[in-house]
């Protein structure tokens, strides 16, 4: 099934998301949002996008030619805890399924260590580096409430209230179903 994506505005996108009971069924919901990540031509999905606040996300990044450390970088991420960051950090352009045309330079340290389970509750702990750690990192911001936009400066997220007020609406073209909150 294919869910509509939430998008900015949408109270669910700035709650901190619940963990999961361990061995919970969730086969099903991830098989959906890995069908409702591909239909709206995305590589991440968490599960607040869909408007449920349980910490879910899935990553698919394989389609990404240019980078070899993507080539096989396709995982589900269960009650996920980020428990260091490090290294440089570095600006490069991300978007967000929830905030469709809008792509904006972000800092992100280039390191991570993750402890999290798999779909099977396998437990993993791992270091995840550059275009991994980012993807990761974007993810992992939905299930703590957060949005890509809030590691903009203020007057940045100023300029661009008149754009996101418009998805908010749902006044922005896509080529997926989405959710807005404020459209009439």
């Amino acid at each position: 099934m294919v869910y509509p994506v939430v998008v900015y505005g949408d109270p669910v996108l700035r709650k901190v998301a619940v963990d999961i009971p361990i061995g919970e069924d969730i086969i099903k919901l991830i098989e959906d949002m890995y069908e409702t990540m591909y239909a709206a031509d995305g590589m991440g999905l968490a599960a607040p996008q869909i408007g449920k606040s349980i910490r879910l996300f899935i990553v698919d990044a394989t389609m990404v030619e240019d980078e070899p450390d993507l080539k096989e970088f396709k995982k589900v991420f269960i009650n996920a805890q980020i428990t260091e960051k490090a290294g440089e950090e570095s600006l490069l352009e991300e978007g967000c399924l929830s905030i469709p045309n809008l792509r904006e330079r972000i800092p992100r340290p280039d390191r991570i260590h993750l402890t999290w389970f798999d779909e099977k509750w396998q437990k993993h702990e791992a270091e995840f580096v550059g275009m991994q750690s980012r993807i990761i990192q974007h993810e992992y911001d939905h299930i703590e409430g957060k949005l890509f936009l809030d590691h903009l400066s203020p007057l940045r997220r100023k300029l661009l209230k008149g754009k996101l007020n418009d998805i908010s609406r749902g006044e922005v073209d896509t080529t997926y179903r989405i959710l807005a909150p404020l459209r009439k």
